[in-house]
């Protein structure tokens, strides 16, 4: 979560005792971030963008921020298959806390909406083969206003691995200073391995910065596990299409960091819901998985269409997401039609390539590429066997270096095709073949 309207207001004063503090804390070398965790995107359910702040569990029982909401989604992610195919961290975002910490400064859930307590939720989780993730800010507050953790880094680390917490996202709301913003987060990263509980780091570092500072991202990946860039994502097809716009804007940058143990975050999953078509829907999960992005659905599982699981469940697209290369794809051209061409290194010289038409008008259209044009001229060299994945999946048979590749794309939709290279090999009687690297 990040800015939400008008909560974050303005950054917040700090005294001479915390200045001190953070003086101390510069004064200590910084390691880079050695967790070993988050070797491929996270995958998970997370519930901010569906279910918000809802605090009201008696006029709205079903919707609210509540221990019984979470052993909810943990009951069908199990059931529905969710597990198996690899979304395993069950995240709680803002408004679970109480107003006030307890009478020795750790954080607590609040009384009435999660009444055994995070630890208890963590051990139900766990029971169920999952992870659990919860929320705080590095500020005062967090954007909803509870308790922040500035001041409390250690203490709230300490508290987080006592519970059983598995993953931290960590807000950027009410932060004071830049300096504070950027100390914050590294002590934080310190203070979480120090405990020595496997938990992984989820920053908004760069998403607060940007606005007055150039990211250092080789300074947030020592830190951190991913990162979000971006302001928030809505159900909506014009959310979608900033955050692709902003991604390949700054795609030299974030494709060059992004790997095994750091990742950028585009933020949730909103496939499931209400603002999207179904084209739309096929385009951010294959575009997700082209940003090698953590897939962090935010959705009702318990009201969810038969193929928006299926989509969100495919696993040939999975595959992508969590192909142990960890290289992020990036677009490759943009036509005056509103075509765009992206393309992922993969493991084993295999590549995935998307084919986005960003047109919202008329039907279907034609586009065709020349497969040359594809990994600097490697993809399909000398030949190359192509699958579709998206929108169908189905084989478009073998091809070689110079052929051209026409495929047909719903408007606001998208084709999401693997290609793996077929080598040349001689035989000892130097007659010639074909196989699969």
């Amino acid at each position: 979560m990040a800015v939400r309207g008008n909560r974050r207001g303005a950054p917040s004063r700090v005294g001479l005792t915390a200045l001190l503090a953070v003086a101390l804390e510069l004064a200590c070398p910084a390691g880079a971030l050695e967790n070993g965790l988050a070797r491929t995107p996270p995958m998970g359910w997370l519930h901010w963008e569906r279910f918000l702040c809802q605090t009201d569990c008696a006029q709205e029982p079903r919707q609210c921020i509540s221990e019984k909401l979470f052993m909810q989604m943990a009951d069908l992610m199990v059931s529905e298959g969710w597990r198996d195919v690899g979304y395993q961290y069950l995240c709680i975002d803002d408004c679970w806390m109480a107003p006030n910490r307890d009478k020795q400064g750790r954080l607590q859930p609040d009384p009435k909406r999660f009444p055994s307590g995070i630890g208890k939720l963590a051990d139900y989780v766990h029971s169920k083969g999952l992870k659990l993730g919860i929320y705080a800010d590095v500020g005062n507050k967090t954007c909803a206003g509870f308790p922040g953790s500035y001041g409390y880094y250690e203490l709230d680390a300490a508290t987080f691995a006592s519970w059983g917490v598995d993953l931290l996202k960590f807000d950027g709301c009410y932060y004071g200073t830049l300096e504070l913003l950027a100390e914050g987060y590294k002590t934080m990263s310190r203070a979480l391995n120090k405990t020595g509980r496997s938990i992984v780091y989820s920053c908004e570092w760069p998403l607060y910065q940007k606005p007055m500072q150039k990211p250092n991202y080789t300074e947030i990946k020592q830190y951190c596990n991913y990162w979000r860039n971006f302001a928030d994502i809505y159900d909506a097809w014009k959310s979608i299409k900033n955050i692709l716009d902003m991604t390949s804007f700054y795609q030299d940058n974030l494709t060059a960091i992004a790997g095994p143990g750091g990742w950028n975050d585009p933020d949730m999953l909103v496939i499931g819901n209400f603002g999207l078509s179904w084209d739309q829907q096929i385009t951010q999960m294959a575009l997700w998985a082209m940003m090698a992005a953590p897939l962090l659905m935010s959705n009702d599982l318990r009201h969810i269409s038969p193929a928006s699981k299926a989509l969100l469940q495919n696993k040939e697209v999975i595959a992508i997401n969590q192909d142990p290369l960890g290289k992020q794809g990036y677009r490759i051209t943009k036509d005056s039609r509103g075509f765009e061409l992206w393309e992922r290194p993969l493991s084993d010289g295999a590549y995935a390539i998307a084919i986005m038409n960003r047109q919202e008008i008329g039907g279907p259209q034609a586009y065709s590429f020349s497969l040359t044009f594809l990994g600097n001229g490697l993809a399909c060299n000398p030949a190359c066997s192509i699958q579709q994945i998206l929108p169908t999946s189905r084989h478009l048979g073998l091809h070689n270096w110079v052929s051209f590749l026409k495929v047909v794309v719903n408007p606001t939709g998208t084709v999401l095709l693997k290609i793996v290279v077929i080598e040349e090999k001689r035989d000892v009687s130097g007659s010639h073949s074909l196989g699969v690297l």
